[in-house]
């Protein structure tokens, strides 16, 4: 897949996630096969701070390339400014936010509320073509609209449509309207639509992918070009190794054992550490641990013990006791009861939902 100058051997990318992508959670993406990671999105004034701790975090390490950056913001000049700040800072890619669905981001008119004015998306979009293009690519990350209603649809397609007329590379559409959130199914038909509207432009999908067989299944009904994982990458790195082999016509390999399970959550445990320091780690990894839960056999009894850690003593207690490579975990169903897949909302969590792999 080649978006702009970035030329990709895998049409498959990690998301921006607020609140997990950090460089830990990209570390163990591209380690299971993933190849363009995105951070965490980036509000404008934090990518033109000076110092400061965010700013610091904000910045690509040299093994965590390619890399994109999702910008976030509402006024033009300062998303140009800070699109140029990020890619002084190294970021192989830069990706502009309309689709945040989250009240606090729509009621200061960022994210999705975007996507409601059309002059005012493609007043930032101008603004930062002309400070990045040419040196690294620009992608714009939109949700099918605000609403079901016609009057945005037609605001949608006039972004999009303006967009590539701008010069932007490529667009990830979430086909979830701002309203919806993360409540009901995505309408993929939606995406076969956008297709077929730009033509040989690049659009990568996005929405209920929760296993290999979600990823091929969308390229193969919509005929996008490539698919961002979100939800179903965390807690989920072997997704990247499922959908290399499926894509490839190879097939799926096996659920990961409970001891690869255990080896690769003591590595992310260990990188996030090491980046955020001892007591941060543990409290952020409690969230990526629950999600690691779903794929062990006693998923149950795994995830209230992660829901209770507090300290490293606490998960080399869990990893020991659930994970020991020595343990009798023969013929456990590993990785094939149910995920949690289906409706997601931030303040309330997940809802739980079936998926063919999981």
């Amino acid at each position: 897949m080649k978006i702009g100058s970035l030329v990709l051997d895998f049409p498959v990318v990690q998301a921006a996630l607020s609140g997990y992508s950090d460089l830990a959670m990209r570390r163990i993406a591209r380690r299971h096969g993933a190849v363009y990671t995105f951070g965490e999105v980036v509000l404008d004034r934090i990518a033109l701070a000076p110092v400061g701790k965010a700013r610091r975090t904000m910045d690509p390490a040299p093994d965590d390339h390619p890399i994109g950056g999702q910008l976030i913001g509402s006024e033009p000049e300062d998303m140009a400014r800070a699109a140029d700040a990020m890619v002084q800072a190294g970021y192989d890619g830069i990706d502009i936010n309309f689709a945040c669905p989250v009240p606090k981001v729509l009621g200061r008119r960022r994210g999705g509320y975007l996507l409601s004015q059309p002059d005012a998306a493609l007043r930032i979009l101008r603004e930062v073509h002309q400070a990045v293009a040419g040196r690294r690519p620009i992608t714009v990350k939109m949700r099918r609209g605000l609403d079901c209603s016609d009057p945005s649809d037609r605001r949608f397609f006039t972004i999009l449509d303006g967009a590539f007329e701008i010069g932007i590379d490529a667009v990830t559409v979430h086909p979830r309207t701002v309203r919806q959130r993360y409540v009901g199914p995505s309408d993929w038909s939606f995406l076969t639509r956008v297709k077929r509207h730009v033509g040989d432009r690049v659009v990568l999908g996005s929405g209920d992918l929760f296993c290999a067989e979600d990823v091929v299944r969308m390229i193969d009904r919509t005929g996008v070009d490539g698919v961002a994982l979100a939800r179903g990458c965390i807690g989920n790195p072997w997704i990247f190794r499922d959908c290399r082999a499926l894509l490839a016509g190879l097939p799926a390999p096996a659920a990961p054992t409970v001891p690869e399970q255990g080896e690769t959550i003591a590595q992310h445990l260990a990188w996030s550490i090491e980046i955020h320091g001892e007591r941060r780690a543990c409290r952020i990894m409690r969230k990526f641990g629950i999600k690691y839960s779903e794929l062990h056999p006693h998923w149950i009894q795994v995830r209230n013990a992660f829901v209770r850690t507090r300290s490293r003593q606490d998960w080399q207690a869990i990893l020991a006791r659930w994970y020991d490579p020595h343990g009798n975990w023969h013929g456990s169903k590993t990785g094939t009861h149910l995920r949690a897949t289906l409706d997601y909302d931030p303040e309330n969590g997940f809802r739980r939902g079936a998926c063919p792999r999981f």
